[in-house]
């Protein structure tokens, strides 16, 4: 099987690592980007987008099976091509975002739409399949806290909490991640130091997972968080703040906690660092490989090129019906 793919988001870890995983099962994979470059301070501008679809439509007239769009601001012009049929993939702010109406316009148009979670699904409106992103568990794997807190040169006699991202995302948000670390340190007996993972290379976070006490999720919005799955095949305890699909994720998985107010994520957050232990998420790693999730989109991908013939009496209405 050979697949196009079209993505805002090349240099994603979760897209690369869905990617190799595909191709691990003997899928031809090519990828177009969407030109221009992002930064912390900027993002693609609309010629950015527009010089986007003479390369799709032109890559579309070779031999591919189908065209897979990864992140809503994708679909567009891998509907504006009259060649394949469209599997479109949504991570989660492309869905809930302030262009969710696009992506949730562009789904009734597609093949087959993936989603992140049931909530996703919910949101969408309409029949989806539900495969989270997988992690390579390989990578993730549990290694001593004091060999990873030794070389990453933290302070031993510290209890470490681990937010994942840049300060700076703010839809991570980050102030509330201070407000209940600066809150707990009234409760907790050791030191606690609030850790970020600002500009750490996607193959040294499981360093940061095994060396940290608790990974802290307050983000506002979230599709199927990786690292909340990355935390559990390095054994690593979560609370989180109830988004995305994180309660479904850590199901079974102690010690660990999804909450809503602040209140329960301080009591939550200095149980788990009182405790001190590590968690059985690994335990419960065989549901979120890259493996499974490869597995699931391949089916995807057999089901719309069986219905081909359909599909492409679809398309030919796609060009006049477009958003």
């Amino acid at each position: 099987m050979n697949v196009l793919h079209l993505t805002a988001k090349e240099n994603s870890p979760p897209f690369r690592t869905q990617v190799r995983a595909l191709e691990k099962r003997g899928i031809d994979c090519t990828t177009i980007s969407v030109p221009g470059a992002v930064t912390a301070d900027t993002s693609r501008s609309v010629l950015d987008y527009v010089r986007f679809h003479p390369t799709v439509l032109s890559e579309s007239f070779g031999s591919y099976d189908l065209v897979h769009a990864n992140y809503g601001l994708t679909a567009p012009f891998a509907l504006a091509q009259p060649n394949l049929p469209v599997v479109l993939s949504l991570w989660g702010t492309d869905l809930d975002g302030e262009l969710g109406w696009l992506s949730k316009l562009c789904a009734k148009r597609c093949d087959a739409t993936i989603v992140m979670s049931e909530r996703m699904k919910r949101e969408l409106g309409q029949d989806s399949h539900v495969i989270p992103h997988g992690i390579d568990v390989d990578l993730f794997e549990p290694m001593p806290q004091s060999e990873a807190i030794d070389r990453l040169g933290w302070d031993p006699d510290a209890k470490h909490v681990l937010f994942p991202y840049k300060a700076e995302r703010e839809v991570k948000n980050y102030p509330r991640a201070e407000r209940i670390v600066e809150a707990v340190r009234d409760d907790v007996s050791n030191p606690v130091r609030l850790q970020t993972a600002r500009d750490v290379p996607h193959e040294r976070m499981p360093r940061y997972m095994n060396a940290a006490d608790c990974l802290l999720l307050t983000s506002d919005r979230e599709g199927s968080p990786n690292v909340v799955k990355e935390a559990m095949a390095c054994n690593l305890p979560v609370v989180s703040v109830d988004v995305g699909d994180v309660r479904e994720r850590l199901d079974g998985v102690s010690p660990s906690e999804v909450c809503r107010t602040d209140a329960e994520l301080r009591r939550a957050l200095a149980t788990v660092l009182d405790r001190g232990t590590r968690s059985n998420g690994r335990e419960l790693a065989d549901r979120i490989s890259t493996d499974r999730m490869a597995a699931r989109i391949h089916e995807v991908y057999r089901d719309v090129c069986a219905g081909q013939p359909s599909a492409e009496r679809d398309r030919s209405n796609r060009l006049t019906s477009h958003p």
